[in-house]
């Protein structure tokens, strides 16, 4: 079993499933020697792949560099679930920023899967897309908090939402957990590298071009910035920012402004498929509704892919498994003597806010990231908007750079201790069932 070792079939990326069954291993060549753009991007996970590929749509030379492979972070280590909206719901955003920002952003809603849906069609990007997604409430308080957002979404143009009861969760899960829930036929699963490898060629088939092991060392602001690798540069008009949770501290402004966290994932051996069908009868994919929540679904070679647990700061624990296992368990203990053939763990970016944060460096330098666990579908809109701003069109850009971003209380000293703390009270909370 690979714990977060690297892949001995797809050199640069961790050893995950995702690597291993990828469809596209090439490795791109390293920048070297001096280039010019209208646009380079820094960062080739889904939000710099999405940017890059409404740019190359529209007609701009775009250079992306990518420190080490095309979604080696977060990208292409995630769940592969297609889940709808933000980290906070659309009412808390009406709280916080005003009913009028929460209008805006509830209109943008849906679009994050919309795009991914739009992008497979048109390229024909094999990422065993599969519709559906279903939250699994725990208690009958998570049901009335499910059936609230429900009636809130709706309120914003989602139809595709549907209460389930005790005596119906079984059409999706085979599991004796839970209370009930609600299904999201407007959700879904996907293998997120293959998705982001499949639209990585669409922005080369298009014109445009990927370094990968290009990290940046430095970027000049000016009239036309200047990117610069080890080994390269590139002059250009733009430059978009998006590395989440690998940019690492090159650009403090961004980074201190969000946390890195660890999320831990694991595959089984394939199992029988009766077995998995049994299980997961609907093909849905599943994530609870506790505050550190449990998510799962079916692979496309009929392994059980479960993720849970959480790392502040980025740490992983000594035993993925040792986390996750136990849980898997719980949920499927049909499951005790499958062998796990892949654990991994993958950071991204969290604000305290849970809202992505996007801005601008300068009036050419564009920045997003901290999609707090919301990634797969925000990333894609968010890209998108990015791509909008730097043809002209900022309107939605400006929704989006106008919600205040905070650093974390106490610094990255003690940003780490005070969120777990923060963490263990809503988890104490959802143990208890108050």
């Amino acid at each position: 079993m690979s714990q977060n070792t690297t892949s001995p079939t797809n050199p640069g990326h961790a050893n995950t499933w995702y690597a291993f069954s990828a469809d596209d291993k090439r490795v791109r060549e390293t920048l070297r020697g001096e280039h010019d753009a209208d646009v380079c991007i820094i960062g080739a996970g889904f939000t710099g792949i999405s940017a890059a590929l409404q740019l190359a749509e529209t007609g701009f030379k775009v250079i992306v560099l990518e420190g080490d492979r095309i979604g080696f972070g977060a990208s292409g280590r995630n769940g592969g679930q297609i889940v709808n909206g933000y980290s906070r719901d659309l009412e808390t955003i009406a709280k916080r920023y005003g009913q009028d920002k929460a209008n805006a952003l509830g209109k943008m809603s849906l679009e994050g899967g919309a795009i991914i849906r739009e992008r497979v069609a048109k390229y024909g990007i094999q990422c065993d897309l599969v519709d559906g997604g279903f939250f699994a409430a725990f208690t009958d308080k998570q049901i009335r908090e499910m059936a609230h957002v429900k009636a809130h979404w709706e309120k914003h143009g989602h139809t595709g939402l549907e209460m389930v009861s005790k005596a119906d969760v079984g059409k999706y899960v085979k599991a004796d957990r839970y209370a009930g829930g609600m299904i999201d036929r407007l959700g879904g699963h996907i293998q997120p590298l293959n998705l982001v490898l499949g639209e990585a060629a669409a922005v080369e088939s298009l014109g445009g071009n990927i370094f990968e092991n290009s990290r940046v060392i430095d970027l000049t602001m000016g009239a036309n910035p200047i990117v610069k690798t080890a080994e390269g540069q590139v002059t250009a008009k733009y430059v978009l920012v998006c590395g989440n949770a690998y940019l690492g501290s090159m650009l403090p402004k961004i980074t201190d402004k969000m946390m890195p966290v660890s999320s831990q994932v694991m595959a089984t051996e394939p199992l029988d498929k009766a077995l998995i069908e049994e299980l997961l009868p609907a093909n849905y994919c599943v994530e609870d509704a506790n505050y550190v929540l449990d998510y799962y679904r079916r692979t496309s070679d009929n392994r059980l892919l479960y993720g849970g647990g959480i790392g502040y700061g980025g740490q992983d624990p000594a035993n993925l498994t040792g986390v996750i296992r136990p849980n898997m368990l719980k949920t499927f203990p049909q499951l005790k003597d499958a062998k796990i053939d892949f654990a991994w763990s993958g950071n991204f970016a969290l604000t305290l806010t849970r809202i992505p944060h996007m801005g601008r460096l300068a009036d050419n330098v564009y920045f997003s990231h901290g999609d707090s666990g919301h990634g797969v579908t925000t990333t894609h809109l968010l890209g998108k908007i990015l791509g909008e701003a730097v043809n002209g069109h900022a309107s939605r850009f400006d929704v989006w750079s106008t919600l205040t971003a905070y650093p974390f209380p106490g610094g990255k000293t003690f940003r780490v201790p005070l969120t777990v703390l923060g963490a263990w009270w809503y988890g104490m909370r959802d143990k208890l069932g108050i």
